[in-house]
């Protein structure tokens, strides 16, 4: 059968993948050109492969794909003015795009970097966990402090993806090797977010794509598997997705952790738009977290943004494709896979994202599902 398409093919547009300054190679590479391919196919696009991060290009010539969220200068260069030039999302300061915004700080008047937000922070109070985003030692022991009195706190590098740069402590303490190794501060191009952390946790991914004609969103529910290592890592992700927007997903039959993380990633991403003028995005995913914290009291709560291409993306560009060519179905179910078991099969109706030995993860297999509904 043809590839279903979004519109008719027109050569003098070329998708292009942007890496951004990242090593080329390895799994990560390999699955987002898989995934720039597939949506070149459904945009109706050439397909351009890697292009330079350093090219300029007139509005309108190139739909990039980049590794992560771009600032406003970036995206001139590219030539992107809007949504429907890109898959990922274009912010007015690079701390935007990170997890910084997701807390207030511990203070007024707290040292923050320039077109810092506190009406965005109180805003989302209610649909994130407790915790601060801190730029200086002091902030760090006034915020670890405060939330220490009430169990385990998780402090994380707002740039780092995965659960990577992460860390939880138990006494004040234990924050002078990091800050040392930090230096003085402020960390105006860093910081650091502190965060109750919480056991026993599930992590609900809550996203929206909006691709040229047709808008999807999507509810699902991350996997977690062992590697080489024997470490506890990001295995995939099963999503529910259907046309339209966040209200659209609201008329399916969710469970209650289900639609309550739906009304946070709502939350989050209304105001986010709304506090941070001039930021906009194509794909839009938001990871809430729900568990317990150390005296027991269950959480729920949007973790971080992502305004660029993500783990869920093969999935998400194959539910786009699935509803395009079945234009009944109200919601399709996606899935993506990841195992570095040689042994486990394969399903016969998977695409293959990736196959084989990466040089850091070692032997690794991606692949991606679709079906009608849970039960097909």
């Amino acid at each position: 059968m043809a590839e279903i398409s979004l519109r008719s093919r027109d050569a003098r547009r070329v998708l292009v993948y942007a890496p951004m300054g990242q090593p080329l190679g390895g799994h990560e590479l390999a699955s987002h050109l898989w995934v720039a391919e597939r949506l070149a196919g459904l945009l109706g696009m050439s397909y351009g492969g890697i292009g330079r991060d350093t090219e300029r290009h007139p509005r309108g010539e190139r739909y990039v794909v980049p590794y992560r969220t771009l600032n406003l200068r970036e995206a001139r260069r590219f030539g992107i003015e809007s949504p429907a030039d890109l898959f990922g999302g274009v912010v007015t300061e690079d701390f935007v795009g990170t997890k910084l915004i997701t807390h207030g700080l511990v203070r007024p008047g707290a040292v923050a970097p320039s077109g810092w937000s506190d009406l965005f922070a109180s805003k989302i109070i209610d649909v994130v966990l407790p915790g601060f985003s801190v730029f200086t030692p002091s902030d760090l022991r006034t915020a670890t402090g405060q939330l220490l009195r009430e169990g385990g706190v998780r402090i994380k590098s707002p740039r780092d993806m995965g659960g990577q740069g992460q860390r939880v402590v138990k006494t004040v303490d234990e924050l002078e090797p990091l800050i040392e190794s930090m230096g003085p501060g402020p960390w105006l191009e860093d910081g650091l977010v502190v965060e109750r952390n919480l056991d026993e946790v599930a992590t609900i991914s809550v996203g929206q794509v909006v691709l040229d004609g047709i808008q999807a969103t999507y509810v699902g529910r991350q996997r977690l598997i062992r590697n080489h290592d024997g470490d506890m890592v990001y295995g995939g992700t099963d999503l529910l997705c259907t046309r339209g927007d966040f209200e659209a997903l609201r008329q399916l039959p969710l469970t209650g952790d289900q639609r309550l993380a739906v009304e946070q990633a709502r939350c989050y991403h209304d105001e986010a738009i709304r506090c941070f003028p001039g930021t906009y995005a194509s794909r839009a995913n938001y990871d809430v977290a729900q568990g317990k914290d150390a005296n027991g009291r269950w959480y729920s709560g949007v973790l971080e943004q992502s305004w660029r291409i993500g783990g869920a993306s093969a999935a998400e560009v194959e539910a786009v494709g699935s509803l395009l060519a079945h234009p009944s179905r109200r919601a399709v179910w996606a899935s993506t896979r990841e195992s570095y078991d040689r042994r486990e099969p394969v399903p016969d109706d998977a695409k293959i994202v990736f196959h084989g030995d990466d040089p850091k993860a070692g032997f690794l297999v991606k692949y991606v599902r679709t079906k009608r509904s849970a039960g097909t």
